[in-house]
């Protein structure tokens, strides 16, 4: 959530915020007069409470008529003390509920509008002329069942549409990727995570995941458990309700977690391969920095990423994503988006999204340096979503036979394999 001391200070910044994200511009000025009868009758409650007290002073020293005067009057205070807390509380309540409905403050640098609104930052690597080689590509699926890595249809039989198996080298091709990314991870200062797939209400709506996401998420009624979406649910409620001591930021942990979405609003799209599914497995990098540092801590998240995709000796371009399509919890989002040949067009791979202390503030995630305890910020950037790295990687690595050449970074995870061939009929 956003600091209500700001909202107090400069409503005009928010409402632009609002307004870039296309959101709800008036909830600004509700959540104002929200916080204006929160702080009245705070007031309100205290002056009574000392009336109260005052009073209750006065009464053992009085006699007769005096004190039966006081009595009354103290009945009547009484009562309005309890309406005055009652209409406090309420009030807060308001405020809170408004509050968490208010989207992280865009940074001023977003570029304004709807998903295709973006700006390309930087393009990297060059796509590949199939035509000038002689040979029209294959698609990841058609690749996936040459090589019998993937099995959709039986995906399907045992749990639904968007849902699919991964056999032999596809099974092993994710194991190379796993490892490899928590590699890279670990060498640059990451501590490896093996993260929850469920999470209390506490912990997905202090990331921001019950608000305009909630329909994406799969919620278990009996339990009132959710299964994440990604591991930078669990990575930020780690340090929920807690104070940590400034030097020891940055904090980085690097989360391997499946991951579960409900790909609610997707329906036709992607419905072919593994491009888009129900479940997935993911590497992701979480930071804990201080709001000074967050900005820089976020170029560092996205240089992790362009390393990677390099490494994998993949064609892509880094994104600045525009401000209605950030999510409610980032005020800045890069994406580092891959081609993929057979879709003539580059497609989301990674994403990092500096959150600044919008987390930090629901989760109750504080930085104690020296006397000061205050909010810190948190980022997140995924390192390796699996199934779309897999379509990236066979598509973009194909041979004219159907054989799909190994990058030399998952060579050492894949016993020295340097091609994934075919399998017999």
């Amino acid at each position: 959530m956003i600091d209500l001391r700001l909202l107090r200070e400069d409503p005009d910044r928010v409402r632009a915020s609002q307004r870039a994200r296309g959101e709800d511009v008036a909830l600004v000025d509700s959540l104002l007069s929200a916080d204006e009868r929160r702080r009245s009758s705070g007031v309100r409650f205290d002056e009574l409470r000392a009336e109260q007290k005052a009073l209750g002073k006065l009464i053992p020293k009085a006699s007769g008529d005096e004190k039966a005067e006081l009595l009354k009057k103290a009945g009547q205070l009484a009562a309005d003390v309890k309406a005055a807390d009652a209409e406090r509380d309420t009030a807060a309540a308001e405020t809170q509920e408004l509050l968490q409905k208010l989207g992280n403050l865009v940074h001023p640098d977003v570029p304004v509008g709807g998903e295709e609104d973006f700006v390309t930052l930087e393009t990297h690597g060059t796509i590949r002329d199939f035509a000038g080689e002689g040979f029209e590509p294959k698609d990841h699926l058609e690749l996936g069942q040459i090589l019998g890595a993937i099995d959709v249809e039986r995906g399907a039989k045992v749990s639904g549409s968007r849902f699919y198996f991964l056999t032999g080298v596809g099974a092993l091709l994710e194991l190379a990727l796993v490892n490899a990314a928590m590699a890279q991870a670990t060498a640059a200062g990451f501590t490896p995570m093996l993260t929850p797939a469920l999470v209390r209400p506490q912990s997905m709506a202090g990331t921001g995941f019950l608000g305009q996401a909630a329909q994406d998420v799969y919620h278990l009624q009996n339990d009132d458990l959710y299964l994440v979406g990604t591991s930078e649910v669990p990575l930020a409620a780690y340090h929920m309700d807690e104070i940590l001591d400034a030097d020891r930021l940055p904090l980085r942990y690097a989360g391997f977690s499946p991951c579960f979405r409900r790909e609610a609003g997707s329906h036709g799209k992607d419905t072919r391969g593994i491009f888009r599914v129900h479940q997935f497995d993911k590497v992701e990098m979480f930071s804990y920095v201080t709001p000074e540092d967050s900005q820089a801590e976020h170029q560092r998240l996205l240089e992790w990423e362009k390393q990677w995709l390099t490494s994998l000796e993949l064609p892509f371009r880094v994104i600045d994503v525009a401000s209605a399509d950030l999510g409610s919890s980032a005020a800045r989002k890069f994406d580092c988006e891959a081609w993929i040949p057979t879709q003539g067009k580059y497609r989301e791979l990674t994403s990092t999204s500096d959150c600044t202390e919008f987390q930090s503030r629901r989760l109750s995630i504080r930085v104690r340096d020296g006397k000061q305890v205050r909010p810190l910020a948190t980022l997140n950037g995924t390192l390796c979503a699996v199934p779309r790295t897999i379509v990236a990687i066979l598509e973009n690595h194909q041979q004219a036979d159907g054989s799909v050449r190994v990058p030399e970074v998952l060579r050492p995870y894949l016993g020295g394999r340097e091609v994934l061939e075919p399998v017999a009929k």
